[in-house]
Order: C-alpha cells, then structure tokens, then sequence
C-alpha cells in the first residue's frame, strides 16, 4: 500500500535584523528537518563533533567527527543529526542566493566564491583543517551584531572557497530539474524511500507514485540522480548499516535484516565493494577512529 506522501518544502525566515538565517541547536534538538525537503536558500551546516547519516541529492553517506557542509538552491536533502548523533550542537545557515543582490556574486572580488556556490549545487563536504576553523568561525557569529555577523558571514564564505579540503557529494552532477513538479516528485520518492528501506520496495509502486509507467519512471530516476533506482536503494541500504555499525551493540546478521536486506551473503559481498571492507573490518576501524 503506498502512503499519501507529500514532499517537505521549507519556508525559511531571515533572522531578526539580517539578511540571512542562522540558528544554532544545542544536540539534537534540531528535530524539524528529518524528512527530504528542499528550498531557494543556500544551506551551511556545522555538526560539531558526533556521527550520523550523510543523505544530500542521491548522495547517501556517514561521517563520524562532525560534519561542515554546504548545500545549493532547492538541493533535496535530509536532516544531519538525530538522538543517537552525539553532537555538541549544530549550526545552521540560510542564504538566500541573491540576499546581497542579484549582480553582488558577479564581482571580480567575488569569483572563487561564485564557483563555489554553483559546485554547491551538488552539494559540498569540507575536512580536516578548513572543518575545524571555519566551524569554529561559524559558532563564534551567534554572539555578533547583525553587521559583524553579515561581514563574518562573507569572510566564512571566502575561505571556504579557498580551501582545497572539500569533496563534491553528486560530483557526477545531480541533474535536478527546475520546475517545481519535478522537485516535489523526487523529493516524493526520497521519503518513500527514507519510510520504507527495510522493506521490499516494488519499482511498480514507486513509479506509480510518481504517476509513471516503470520504463518512464527509471529513465527520469537515472536522468535525476545519474543513479538507477536499484542502486539508490541499496545505497541507502548500505550507509544505514554502517550507521548500525557505529551506533548499536547488534550482530552483523541482525543489522543486515535491519537495513532491509533478505540475504545475507548478498549483504556481505555489497557492503565491501561499497565501502571497499568486511562489515566486522568497517566496525573494528570505526572503533578506533571514534575511541
């Protein structure tokens, strides 16, 4: 039976006095965007400390010490942190892409920044060093005047654009189309998929949700996601187990029924070429990193 799903589309409000939205979370207390959404804005996040799923465009992955991202205009996307995140809080930023003008991001001065903004559009992960500092840069803005905090934010966006420490999450590119239908159909199958991963999910009823014939629907999910939906799925699959991996004291046979799969010599053989080891080598590893 397929649930009446809608797709999620955040309203966002600047900030009172600014031109732009920042709102800093204590834990897990951001609990309002744990459903695929999309919106215009321009979306920074800073996770300081902790580990959770990584889930950005067709883009599904887990970090383990916090997480800096940056993710482009109406970019589907889901919530970073939950109950068992272990963060310290999260910061989130809101920009509007045009919040200093329509021509200000075409300045000379401003290059490097609008080629970063145009790669967010596949969303971006940034590391080690440029994470650490310009997280830090991020928390230190909730305490600015609205001035202060405009000219920080242009600072944080500058370096972010200089830092050689970033991956692009959809570096193949997430061909999201533009009219707002088409948004609200993938963000449609996201959350279909987000409800339903630990169940069999028939490409019939997914196509019928998104009022296509099967052929139709997995030529518009591959043209999307540059992934078929097969793969998507499994995808998916994949980072909630690693998540179980980190998180809960359960066998490897239970976290694989778990995450959806019926065949556990299957799970075994997808798990390592997804992420290149063993299910107990992933935990082993993870161990030590986090310890």
């Amino acid at each position: 039976m397929i649930k009446n799903l809608k797709s999620s589309f955040e309203v966002i409000q600047p900030s009172f006095g600014s031109s732009f939205s920042y709102n800093r979370f204590k834990e897990n207390m951001n609990n309002k965007t744990h459903v695929w959404h999309h919106h215009p804005e321009i979306e920074l996040v800073y996770v300081n400390e902790g580990s959770g799923k990584r889930q950005i465009g067709s883009h599904i992955s887990y970090f383990t010490d916090g997480d800096l991202i940056l993710i482009g205009s109406n970019l589907p996307h889901c919530g970073f942190t939950d109950k068992e995140t272990g963060n310290k809080n999260e910061t989130v930023i809101h920009l509007k892409p045009d919040f200093l003008g329509t021509d200000f991001f075409n300045l000379p001065e401003m290059k490097s920044v609008y080629t970063m903004l145009d790669q967010a559009s596949g969303g971006i992960v940034f590391f080690n060093e440029t994470k650490r500092v310009i997280g830090e840069q991020i928390e230190e803005m909730q305490h600015l005047s609205p001035f202060d905090r405009l000219l920080h934010m242009l600072k944080v966006l500058q370096s972010l654009s200089l830092s050689n420490d970033f991956k692009i999450l959809n570096a193949k590119g997430f061909a999201m189309e533009t009219q707002m239908q088409d948004n609200e159909r993938i963000n449609m199958v996201f959350n279909y998929v987000k409800d339903n991963f630990q169940e069999q999910i028939a490409l019939d009823e997914v196509a019928m949700l998104s009022s296509m014939t099967v052929p139709s629907f997995c030529r518009y999910f591959k043209k999307v996601t540059n992934k078929t939906f097969t793969q998507f799925v499994n995808e998916y699959r994949l980072v909630h187990a690693s998540k179980l991996l980190a998180e809960k004291p359960m066998s490897i046979s239970e976290i694989c029924f778990e995450s959806g799969f019926n065949n556990f010599s299957h799970f075994n053989k997808s798990f390592k070429s997804f992420t290149g080891k063993s299910a107990s080598q992933y935990r082993q590893e993870l161990k030590k990193v986090i310890n």
